[in-house]
């Protein structure tokens, strides 16, 4: 039967076993036990893990009205077949989807190949309600690490969707009324480009090969601020280049094939750890970590491990170290409970901080390196600080980190945080 989460039911609605489509995929592992170490509200997903993510944080500034989007994704892992999520998080109106496709992007608009139609158990058509989701069943499309597949959905009537603000690529939309596109092999008909990334939030590839999925989680620096920046004058929008994409191919080219990971991005710019920093413009949409916490990061497939880089935008809006702190162990328990391990990066810096935010930080930090593991409460340190810092100003970022703003890494940056992360630690 169809799985559909809403906020009123949180976990235990997070349990999406869905039937897989009758076309030979059956048996897999929706309908498998769950591991002895699962907890009871997280599906059974033996061989399923999420591949690409993009959280939602707000709704799109104008509605779809009759018309297809191509929303292109970027895989950190392949499979042999894969399943995508549609949501409706910040939705007050019924979302419709009739029909729906995956295909390999050719780099733009148009599919490298077929596209393969997606079923919601066995339909074509599902209706996502306010504040829900849904995951599809698989479609049996191949696909290998940095595969960009290309979801296409044809929305009818009028809806405004979900988005996921900063795509840091092109995405794809026919005109208002031009009705279903989603068999398209050409773009021709994908007329209009967004920046956005609308409806869907995450994709599942189907490889029991992978031992887990790394979820990175946090604010803007996770999000991919600053990773279109090559220099001055010099842009690289849709090449991919945040810290956990530069994290997943180093794990594809390093790991041994029987120690592969998936990682997936839940980061949202702007937004915090703790919920009730007093200048937060995200905590009235409930954008902090404990409260996205199910839908970005338990809700996902296959997760074992999650970076977690929060902190900096508590301190600027206003939280102190305890608040921080609080928040950090709140999260770290929930994730502990649900089989997760937690690696924890101290606060970096920001030139703007005041010397009580700086006070702050260095509790924080403090805390975090404390036995190397947050005294007890994570499972490792990833000492971003370390990697950004100017050693001679070590309240400020590197100069040939910094993308200008005293508070997002550039591409050099990015990478630099990448190649600092243990793969021992992530893969163990």
């Amino acid at each position: 039967m169809l799985a559909f989460r809403t906020p009123t039911r949180r976990r235990a609605a997070s349990a999406l076993a869905l039937t897989l489509a009758a076309s030979g995929l059956a048996g897999s592992a929706a309908a498998a036990p769950a591991p002895a170490d699962q907890p009871a509200d997280r599906p059974a997903t033996r061989g399923w893990f999420t591949s690409w993510a993009q959280s939602q944080q707000s709704l799109a500034p104008a509605p779809l009205r009759d018309r297809t989007v191509r929303m292109i994704t970027h895989l950190s892992q392949g499979g042999d077949a894969l399943r995508i999520r549609i949501q409706n998080t910040f939705g007050t109106t019924p979302l419709t989807v009739d029909a729906a496709t995956v295909g390999l992007s050719t780099g733009n608009a148009a599919i490298d190949g077929a596209t393969r139609a997606v079923t919601f158990d066995g339909r074509p058509t599902v209706v996502v309600p306010p504040g829900g989701e849904v995951w599809s069943d698989a479609a049996a499309l191949a696909t290998r690490p940095q595969d960009d597949i290309a979801v296409s959905l044809s929305v009818p009537g009028t809806v405004t969707p979900g988005r996921h603000t900063y795509a840091l690529r092109t995405n794809y939309l026919t005109p208002a009324g031009s009705g279903d596109h989603t068999p398209d092999v050409s773009g021709a008909a994908y007329t209009e480009t967004v920046d956005s990334t609308y409806l869907v939030s995450a994709v599942d590839v189907r490889n029991p090969a992978l031992k887990g999925t790394t979820v990175a989680f946090g604010s803007s620096v996770v999000d991919g601020n600053g990773s279109t920046d090559c220099g001055p004058g010099c842009t690289e929008t849709g090449t991919n280049r945040r810290w956990p994409d530069d994290l997943a191919r180093r794990i594809t080219t390093e790991l041994p094939r029987d120690r592969q990971l998936a990682v997936a991005n839940a980061g949202i710019a702007g937004t915090t750890s703790a919920a009730a920093c007093p200048s937060s413009p995200a905590s009235a949409d409930g954008l902090d970590a404990a409260t996205r916490l199910d839908r970005d990061v338990l809700a996902l497939h296959g997760v074992t491990g999650v970076l977690y880089y929060y902190g900096t935008n508590d301190l600027a809006y206003g939280c102190d170290a305890a608040q921080i702190l609080r928040s950090y162990r709140e999260v770290f328990q929930r994730l502990h409970a649900a089989g997760i391990k937690v690696y924890v990066t101290p606060i970096t810096p920001r030139p703007g901080y005041t010397d009580q935010n700086n006070l702050d930080r260095h509790a924080v930090g403090t805390y975090v390196k404390k036995w190397n593991n947050c005294a007890g409460t994570c499972d490792g340190v990833t000492d971003f600080d370390q990697v950004l810092k100017d050693p001679l100003e070590p309240n400020s970022i590197n100069p040939a980190y910094d993308t200008g703003d005293g508070v997002h890494a550039n591409i050099a940056g990015q990478q630099a945080l990448a190649d600092y992360v243990s793969l021992p630690m992530l893969s163990s």
